[in-house]
């Protein structure tokens, strides 16, 4: 009985790894940069002013210019924030002082329009702008396209990557239940064996990382349950976007009151933010929000923002209000959803890794390359086996049609995609500035060399396609610090003196990844030349009494 439940899951997760391992590595290679999709986006504007720590020693003096400010450039506004330079990680947040704002909304309308500026923290001068940034699509649409997918309809692209993840689930079960030494053969490796070679590095990179794998795809299935399963939603509500309107009012209540026009605090800015560092610590303060709801009577309240760190309940995040006129503490506004929302938001922080800093998100991005390792391995593991398989079957000599198509879309994803997102970086460098729909122009070169490394897999000889879309993989990743210092002035050895770790880690990881993709592309040579695989064999054979007659 156990052998046969045994086959049955080796069957399942043969096939639905198979499935969905195109999109599987798609998704994890567009969302692994993901966790870095902030210091991307800065990345590719590189007009952005760089990172700069602000003292802020005055403080009640610079909070009276800041509120002076607001009185000016926005009285009767639905909102205020105060933008503090605050303890955080630098290479993430803007360490500025500056103003926010956001005006009554218009009739008809959720939200008024919003403005900002930044302030000399010692004069409350406004800051130029600078220049304006290029257009440009940023991490952020790198990383929406591993739940979203791209040319697709939302609603498409969300559900194909729903099925495939709850796919990824059951093949990651079953692939323990079916590997029952899994651990055991993760300690051993057994190079040039051809198929045992491959199934030992996938065991090694899957059993690496399980816990990640079975963390992220759970979690990306639980926080998007009501997008892949909204039956319940339609039955009580209806389906379309008008009649859902009930249901998120009473998911997310706050987002539902009515502002009234905000007026200038009588209580001093300076004693409530030391109470608030008395609390969490010094230089924990990233904001202070001013705002009045209806029904709330003449109370004007002060919220305290703290860094979001380290919480794994990003829509509970730690805040303190006081009212605006006496300065006694209020109590915390009630957040409607109880375990429901708190469990969905942490899965979502789970997920993303909001809660972590600077080295947790390196933990992620490396257990991310193990998910692409993983799935690739799986789909080599799948022709190798397939291939030996049709040549055990008396078909040696003979092409067979099914086996060589997978074998060229597993070089187009596994060696392709790759090149395909350093043609993206590069794009954002070398397109003209003033061209229209930049933005799309970026995406859409990153998919037309993807495209490309197809047809290239398929005009070349299988071993020399993987080779040399490796090496092209390497040199553009290589070539991306080279035509960023060439087209702008933050090349690595500027941001290196300027402390800018943005761009300079953006730069060594790019070489990184092009010493990655060196390595794998000296591999797959030693492992597919012909060459060497004939003389192997040739060594092989056995030697016979007067065969040198």
């Amino acid at each position: 009985m156990f052998s046969s439940l045994r086959q049955c899951t080796s069957w399942l997760h043969t096939w639905t790894g198979l499935i969905v391992g195109w999109v599987l590595f798609f998704v994890f290679v567009t969302g692994t940069p993901g966790y870095f999709q902030t210091e991307i986006t800065r990345w590719m504007q590189p007009e952005r002013p760089m990172v700069e720590e602000i003292a802020l020693t005055d403080r009640a003096g610079a909070f009276d210019r800041a509120l002076d400010r607001l009185q000016q450039i926005a009285p009767g506004a639905a909102n205020w924030r105060i933008n503090l330079p605050h303890d955080s990680v630098p290479s993430r947040n803007w360490q500025e002082f500056g103003i926010a704002w956001q005006e009554m909304p218009p009739e008809g309308h959720d939200f008024g329009p919003a403005g900002s500026e930044r302030l000399d923290v010692n004069t409350g001068a406004v800051l130029p702008s600078g220049v304006e940034p290029r257009a440009t699509a940023g991490g952020n649409t790198l990383y929406r396209m591993h739940y979203l997918l791209h040319y697709v309809d939302f609603d498409l692209g969300i559900r194909i990557v729903g099925i495939c993840t709850m796919l990824m689930l059951m093949a990651i079960v079953t692939g323990v239940i079916t590997h029952k030494k899994i651990f055991k053969d993760f300690f051993t490796f057994r190079p040039g064996k051809g198929q045992r070679s491959w199934l030992d590095a996938h065991n090694a990179v899957s059993v690496m990382a399980l816990p990640f794998f079975l963390m992220i795809t759970y979690s990306g299935l639980v926080f998007f349950m009501y997008s892949y399963m909204p039956a319940g939603i339609n039955a009580l509500y209806g389906s379309d976007q008008q009649s859902r309107k009930p249901y998120f009012s009473e998911l997310f209540p706050e987002f539902n009151r009515k502002s009234v026009a905000v007026t200038r605090p009588e209580t001093a800015l300076t004693p409530l933010v030391e109470k608030a560092e008395a609390v969490w610590g010094p230089g924990k303060v990233r904001s202070i929000t001013l705002m009045h709801h209806q029904g709330e009577g003449e109370r004007l309240a002060l919220t305290l923002n703290r860094v979001n760190e380290g919480s794994l309940d990003i829509h509970r995040s730690d805040t303190l209000r006081f009212d605006a006129r006496s300065g006694e503490p209020l109590d915390p506004e009630p957040l409607a959803g109880g375990a429901a929302r708190t469990t969905q938001s942490v899965m979502l922080n789970l997920h993303e890794g909001l809660f972590v800093g600077a080295w947790g998100r390196w933990v992620y991005f490396l257990a991310g390359l193990l998910g692409c390792a993983m799935i690739g391995t799986g789909m080599v593991l799948w022709t190798v086996k397939r291939r030996k398989h049709h040549l055990g079957s008396g078909f040696e000599g003979q092409e067979h049609f099914g086996v060589r198509l997978v074998e060229n879309l597993n070089v187009a994803t596994i060696a392709g995609l790759p090149l395909a997102v350093a043609a993206y970086f590069l794009a954002n460098r070398l397109l003209p500035l003033d061209i229209t729909d930049r933005p799309a122009w970026e995406v859409h070169s990153m998919f037309a060399v993807w495209l490309a490394t197809l047809f290239y897999a398929l005009a070349r000889p299988l071993h020399r396609a993987w080779i040399e879309l490796f090496w092209a993989g390497c040199a553009a990743y290589a070539l991306v610090p080279v035509v960023n210092a060439l087209t702008t002035d933050r090349h690595l050895l500027n941001s290196l003196r300027a402390g800018d770790w943005v761009f300079a880690g953006f730069d060594l990881t790019m070489w990184g990844l092009a010493a990655l993709l060196a390595l794998m592309a000296v591999k797959v040579k030693r492992r597919l030349d012909p060459a060497r695989a004939a003389a192997k064999a040739a060594a092989a054979m056995p030697v016979h009494e007067g065969s040198a007659a």
